[in-house]
């Protein structure tokens, strides 16, 4: 989820490059930097933290300028017209300045900023070092500066287009990048592959960025780069290229939007917005732990040590709300893959109640903001009584990181919302990960069968896009949304999914609404229902799928009002339901991760209807720090 910026054109680019990043941030917080050439120089400042410290670093650089007979002399920083910033996100290195971007090549001739994953930066690099490439951080973003620099050197005719033609047909993975190099000063060249990247097109001066809010304030006018694609900048023009190097056309686009809309992607609130960004956060979260084919890389940075799995006899997890859910479908995913067992506590409970918990037992905390009170207060407990505890948390440097042995991050991004949507997801995805791996180590599934699952869970950004795509929920939404109670209904690990629908439904519209194991139905809640009633079952391919169905048949013989959640290709379930949502059909452990979203979007469609502020619900506050 890191964010990119890019200008050239007149005007002194350290400003604009800055108040771009500020517009960026939510796409990484753990460090930023920036790159701007002048003359023949690259000056370059990079600095850990928000974006605070690198205007501070900034600044200290022009302070420490020579003097001159009008006072310091301006750095390159401070007099270049072209320039590339970026603000990161880790996945590869340590937070720590020589991890920041930008990075470049051993002669400092050609800098780079990269968003994304380059999924075969080790055998890349290898060769560069071979060749007397000098890698000064941990990161694989860096292999891009190299691989750039390599190609210029070794062509007739350097071009720095050419080079990262040339560049770009040997990365594998998904990214956005900007390279720019010393011999062009008035040209920037990008790529994008999966990972977003757009043009703003000003008066004699031309933007590169993830968003349009990082060059809104200067232009309006827009160009967008398809996945696939390559692009050439000038102060005043744009080339589009196909990676074969067949130019293309784009129209220039004028947008309408004002800065509160810029800042929701053109979403008209944060939490569709959001809903939208899934399939980045997804990919962003299994990228590099998804390499292998046969199996899952969880080491990353300093924060996760692999030893920490070996030799657990039982997991525990704690958590609160939205992550109680992607704990529990954890819970099925672990011990059906590894066969450990698994136990889902209520951390607020759980501080309480004395437990047995000592060596031998892995807990884990499962906090979007790693502030979680009841939480952070149940991982401390376990702790001192003997048990490793491992946090999955979305924000670096919060107190969970510090209070745990290890650390999972979800890469999820900033999410404004107060209803998770990305991070839960996110949270899902981590635990899938983190059972495969178990499984991989306890000799559990085979390899084949891993190598299916890992395939699968891969595909998952691709289908939630689709998904996001056709999927029109307001026919739907406007029948219901006036009711005055839903149920929720499902069995083995769409019971969580049907929790966490419920759980949205009632955040954002205010409309009571329970969430039951199907099977326990008839064992009361069964009284509520009547032709009044929706209920929204959760009926995906499962081996309980036949009891879902029968589920389903009880509920229709009350009167009440069917809503399906079904895999495509289930045909049975038409028949007894009176409205079904169609995911795409994959592995059935892995659909919560499909399922989930038009629970989402059925949630959020109702309480717009409604009237609601759907970013702000009620009484609500996205991170409870208090008991």
């Amino acid at each position: 989820m890191c964010g990119i910026v890019g200008y050239v054109g007149k005007r002194s680019a350290q400003e604009i490059l800055l108040a771009g990043l500020q517009k960026l941030e939510y796409r990484g917080y753990d460090s930023a930097g920036i790159s701007i050439l002048s003359g023949d120089a690259i000056d370059s400042v990079r600095a850990v933290g928000n974006l605070a410290n690198l205007v501070d670093a900034v600044q200290r650089r022009s302070a420490a300028a020579p003097a001159g007979p009008d006072g310091p002399v301006a750095v390159a920083t401070r007099t270049g017209t072209t320039g590339i910033g970026h603000t990161r996100w880790a996945t590869h290195g340590r937070v720590n300045e020589t991890n920041a971007h930008p990075h470049f090549d051993t002669t400092n001739r050609v800098h780079v900023v990269v968003n994304g994953i380059v999924e075969n930066y080790l055998v890349l690099k290898q060769r560069l070092i071979d060749e007397g490439a000098q890698f000064t951080s941990e990161t694989d973003a860096e292999v891009i500066a190299h691989l750039v620099s390599h190609h210029l050197e070794t062509m007739a005719e350097p071009s720095l287009t050419e080079a990262v033609r040339a560049a770009y047909a040997e990365l594998q993975g998904h990214y956005a990048f900007v390279a720019m190099t010393l011999e062009e000063p008035e040209t920037l060249v990008g790529a994008r592959k999966e990972c977003p990247l757009i043009i703003g097109r000003g008066d004699g001066e031309t933007f590169l960025a993830s968003a349009i809010p990082a060059f809104l304030v200067h232009t309006r006018r827009v160009q967008y780069i398809e996945n696939g694609e390559l692009v050439v900048v000038t102060p005043g023009d744009v080339t589009f290229l196909l990676p074969d190097g067949t130019e293309l056309r784009r129209e220039i686009v004028e947008i309408d939007w004002d800065e509160e809309t810029a800042e929701k992607g053109g979403f008209e609130t944060f939490m569709l917005k959001e809903i939208h960004e899934q399939a980045d956060a997804v990919a962003e979260t299994i990228a590099d732990r998804t390499v292998r084919t046969d199996g899952v890389d969880l080491a990353e940075e300093a924060s996760f040590d692999e030893a920490l799995l070996h030799g657990v006899r039982r997991i525990i997890v704690v958590a609160c709300g939205t992550s109680f859910h992607a704990g529990l479908i954890g819970r099925y995913a672990i011990e059906e893959w590894a066969r450990v067992p698994v136990e889902l506590e209520v951390a607020s409970e759980y501080r309480y109640r004395n437990p047995i918990v000592g060596e031998g037992d892995l807990v884990i905390g499962i906090t979007q903001s790693g502030e979680t009170a009841d939480t952070l207060a149940a991982m401390r407990l376990a702790r001192e009584r003997g048990a490793t505890v491992l946090a999955i948390t979305n924000v670096m440097g919060s107190q969970a990181t510090r209070d745990a042995d290890g650390v999972l991050y979800t890469r999820a991004g900033l999410e404004i919302g107060v209803a998770a949507t990305k991070t839960f997801i996110c949270q899902v995805a981590v635990m899938y990960l983190l059972g495969l791996r178990l499984a991989e180590l306890r000799g559990t599934l085979d390899v084949a069968t891993r190598t299916r699952l890992m395939t699968e869970l891969k595909r998952v950004p691709h289908e939630i896009d689709a998904l996001l795509s056709g999927l029109d929920l307001e026919a739907i939404a406007r029948q219901h949304y006036q009711r005055e109670f839903f149920l929720y209904l499902g069995r083995h690990v769409g019971l969580p999914v049907a929790m966490e629908g419920a759980l949205k439904l009632k955040e954002i519209s205010y409309i009571p609404t329970d969430a039951y194991a199907a099977g326990e139905m008839k064992h009361g809640p069964i009284a509520l229902l009547d032709e009044s009633t929706p209920v929204v079952c959760i009926a995906t391919d499962s081996p309980l799928l036949d009891k879902v169905v029968s589920n389903v048949q009880e509920v229709r013989a009350r009167g009440a009002h069917v809503i399906a959640i079904a895999s495509e290709g289930n045909i049975e379930i038409g028949e007894h339901a009176e409205q079904v949502i169609r995911i795409p059909a994959m592995d059935w452990m892995l659909q919560p991760l499909l399922a989930v979203i038009p629970l989402q979007l059925l949630a959020y469609r109702i309480a717009r209807l409604r009237g609601l502020n759907v970013d702000q619900p009620r009484n609500l506050a996205k991170t409870v720090t208090v008991e």
